[in-house]
């Protein structure tokens, strides 16, 4: 005997559809699909909307999205600098097929979608912002891993923008130091910090 279920097939059919919503960014509107999975499928976060509030885009910028969900980040970077070309990597295929599909939605043209495993599909390619919402819940590896591919693929005078749990701002602020040799706090909110560092020069 089977035991039957409480949930009706209508919901379950109705679960399986994608997710829809709009929302308006920095003062352009973007319609997101999504599918339950993926990070804040239903909406924004809190964490990626501050940090795009303290992102200094140029129009002529090239810009890498690490860990882009359904690709809000990436986005927002193509509309703000539409004379450069932004490009949205995650591990997660279902994340990429929003993320190109959200693209396509919204008309933006200037980005290329990728899965890949950390930076590994950009080869030596290089970007004058790279922006990420750091997951909390992953190795001390993993983070030292994104910071210093961060630091090789960023043009000098590029920066690194990220948002974090506040947990996690000494951990930034000391590895961004050691790798970066720099670290700006950008915003503490109750619950997330956005910071940047940025690649200099070497001096001769």
């Amino acid at each position: 005997m089977t035991q039957k279920s409480s949930l009706d097939a209508a919901t379950l059919a109705r679960w399986r559809q994608d997710i829809v919503f709009k929302d308006n960014v920095l003062g352009d509107d973007y319609t997101f699909h999504s599918t339950w999975g993926i990070f804040s499928p239903e909406s924004i976060d809190e964490g990626s909307r501050l940090l795009l509030e303290h992102v200094d885009f140029k129009a002529t910028d090239n810009c890498l999205d690490v860990g882009c969900g359904y690709g809000i980040l990436g986005m927002v970077c193509a509309k703000k600098a539409p004379q450069g070309t932004s490009i949205l990597l995650d591990k997660d295929f279902v994340a990429v097929d929003y993320a190109r599909k959200n693209c396509g939605i919204n008309k933006l043209n200037n980005t290329e979608i990728f899965l890949s495993n950390g930076f590994s599909a950009v080869g030596n390619r290089k970007f004058d912002i790279i922006l990420s919402n750091l997951p909390a819940k992953v190795s001390k590896e993993q983070h030292y891993l994104y910071l210093y591919d961060a630091f090789e693929h960023l043009e000098v005078g590029g920066r690194f923008y990220v948002v974090t749990i506040n947990g996690l701002r000494d951990f930034i602020s000391r590895t961004f130091k050691e790798v970066f040799g720099n670290y700006s706090k950008l915003k503490q909110g109750k619950v997330y910090t956005v910071a940047m560092a940025e690649k200099l020069a070497v001096s001769s």
